[in-house]
This record gives structure tokens, C-alpha cells and sequence, in this order.
């Protein structure tokens, strides 16, 4: 069997994988994950996932691009050949990603086409021998980020099979999205949804393989689900919330970390975006692509709408600088809000 890097160093698991942010598709590009780390210093950001045939023969500068802020962060893989994995794998590893996650979870028609995502479940072997690829072509952990099955598998089996294949690659930690994917029937919105939610399962695996670092996702709404999830795992994976309530991320430092939060504000913390703002839009970028992001920036806070009305008319316009960014928080009203209550 390979050792995996949580077998070399025991403590690994309580700094890695303890909080991270889920990579979601057309939301945690670049611009997101730089926003995500000035409200968090410790959470583990994602990368969108990226097939191993755009890392290999595609604009590399513009796909695997980061901001040296966003350590630590990961590439997450889209793929099943596993020589394109490794070589892939290898990519990310000279540009500097901190781990590499391959993608078994994703559910899409043409993931699925593509034999990559979650159809993978299916293949387990498969699985295993990219993940032993990728641990012979690179240092930096490798993980891999799962379902606890598909269609009319069953989960007992199909996750400790799939688990156990990887555990023997030498994989470092298994993220486990706790529901089933449905490749046929339910669209990739539906498979967010409607497939039941089993935590359980989770943490029956996580008592099957004590040494391997398990990291659930999956309908983790706050941080107060988080630390209850971290009594069963070693890890908390958040998606949609994260991103569209960013607020909740000022907190993970100081509730899960036991460190001071970067900023005590959501203003300051969007003061710090401004510089970055500046630089990209010297660079050709648009306001609109980083601002996006700041969507759900404020919670129950006086003005919130204000400030979205006012990204959305100016922002997306031709020019648009960091002023509307600045404009647009002024019309926050500075009084304790619902989120820093939470």
C-alpha cells in the first residue's frame, strides 16, 4: 500500500482539509477565491474544475492563473486517463497548487460523456490507478472528492469499494459530497437537491478508515453545522453558502481555527479587494467579474440592497472603475447586523 501523506505526518488533518471551500463551476474562478482569502486566512480554496485536456493543451497562463494570496489552494481534475491525469497532475504541481482533487462527484451530461464525475463511481478500479498516477508523478497530496454513489448502487458498498481503492492508491483525504447522484433523471441542479442528504454514511466511512483524513460536503448551510460535522470527520467542506452568503466566512478563522478573523467587517474586508480590483482592471479585466462575487456580501445589514442595486447598474458598465465599489459600500449603514451576530 502507499502511504499517504496524512500516514507521514499525523497532524496533517488538523490543519489541511479542517474547513475548505467547495470548487463550484463558474463561481470560484480566481477573482471569487481572492475574496474568499481576504475574508479567510486558514480555509482550503478551490479551484472550478478543469479537464486534464485543457490543462494539458490549453492557454495554461489563463486556466491555472492564481494570485499567490490564495494559498493554500487546489486544482481540482476532471478526468479518468491516468497517464493524462498524472501528467496534468504535474502541471499543477509547477505552478505551484498545494494539492490536486480529482473530480468524482460531478454529475453532468457532459462530464458523464466524457467519462469523468461522478460516473466514475462506477469505476472504482479506474479511480484507484489515476490516483496512484497522480502519487507517482507529484509530491503535493493528492485527494479525491466523491459521491456516496450513483443510481441504483448501494452506498454501503459502492463508497467503502471506491474508498478502498484509493485509500491503496496512496490518495491523502476523501471528500465526500453525502448524496447519491442520479446520472439519469435529475439534472445537475436537481442532484443538488433532491438526492436525501446522509451524513451518516459519511461518518460510518470515516470510522471504517480512522487514518484516512474524510472531509463531508453537501447541505452544510453555517458554521455551527460545520463544528458538528467536525465531531464525526476531520473535515467540513462548504459550497453554496460560502458563496452565496460570503459573510459566513469572516467567522472561520476565529470559530474553527481558534484565530483572529482577518477583518471584524464586511467593508474593510471589501476595502482590501479594492488594490486587487485596480490591478486586474489595469490588466483588461471588467469590475463586473470580480464584484459578482460580492453579491451576498451583506445580511440583514441596512443598505444591502442598495449596494446590490448599485453594482448591478454601474458595475457591468464599459469603464467601470473601483469608485463603484466604493460608492456602493457607502450605502451600507454601519450598525450591528444579523451576520455579525451569527
Amino acid at each position: 500500500m502507499v502511504r499517504n501523506a496524512f500516514e507521514r505526518d499525523t497532524g496533517l488533518e488538523d490543519q489541511l482539509w479542517r474547513f475548505a471551500v467547495a470548487p463550484m463551476m463558474d463561481w470560484t474562478d480566481r477573482h471569487c477565491r481572492f475574496f474568499h482569502r481576504v475574508l479567510t486566512r486558514k480555509a482550503r480554496l478551490y479551484t472550478e474544475m478543469l479537464t486534464t485536456g485543457a490543462v494539458i493543451h490549453g492557454n495554461r497562463a489563463r486556466l491555472l492563473g492564481y494570485t499567490a494570496d490564495e494559498h493554500p489552494v487546489a486544482l481540482q481534475l476532471g478526468g479518468s486517463d491516468p497517464s493524462e491525469l498524472a501528467v496534468a497532475a504535474k502541471i499543477a504541481e509547477d505552478f505551484g497548487y498545494d494539492e490536486v482533487n480529482l473530480n468524482v462527484g460531478c454529475p453532468s451530461d457532459r462530464v458523464k460523456d466524457g467519462r469523468f464525475g461522478a460516473c466514475l463511481m462506477a469505476e472504482p478500479e479506474l479511480v484507484a490507478a489515476g490516483v496512484a498516477a497522480m502519487k507517482k508523478a507529484i509530491r503535493v497530496p493528492v485527494t479525491v472528492k466523491c459521491r456516496i454513489g450513483i443510481d441504483d448502487q448501494d452506498p454501503e458498498t459502492a463508497l467503502d469499494t471506491l474508498a478502498r481503492g484509493v485509500v491503496a492508491a496512496g490518495a491523502d483525504a476523501l471528500i465526500v459530497h453525502a448524496r447519491k447522484a442520479w446520472l439519469s433523471g435529475l439534472s445537475p441542479k436537481e442532484n443538488r437537491d433532491i438526492p436525501p442528504l446522509d451524513y451518516e454514511r459519511v461518518y460510518r466511512l470515516k470510522l471504517a478508515f480512522p487514518h484516512m483524513p474524510i472531509i463531508i460536503n453537501g447541505g452544510v448551510r453555517s458554521l455551527e453545522e460545520a463544528k458538528h460535522h467536525l465531531a464525526h470527520v476531520d473535515g467540513v467542506m462548504l459550497g453554496r453558502s460560502a458563496y452565496q452568503e460570503p459573510w459566513r466566512l469572516l467567522a472561520v478563522d476565529r470559530e474553527l481555527f481558534d484565530e483572529p478573523a482577518p477583518h471584524e467587517s464586511m467593508q474593510a474586508a471589501l476595502e482590501e479587494m479594492i488594490p486587487y480590483i485596480e490591478d486586474q482592471l489595469s490588466q483588461g479585466a471588467r469590475l463586473h467579474a470580480v464584484t459578482r462575487h460580492f453579491v451576498g456580501a451583506f445580511f440583514g445589514v441596512s443598505g444591502a440592497r442598495a449596494f446590490r442595486r448599485h453594482l448591478a447598474e454601474h458595475g457591468t458598465r464599459l469603464g467601470a472603475s473601483s469608485t463603484v465599489l466604493r460608492d456602493a459600500i457607502a450605502k451600507i449603514v454601519p450598525e450591528r447586523s444579523a451576520q455579525e451576530a451569527a
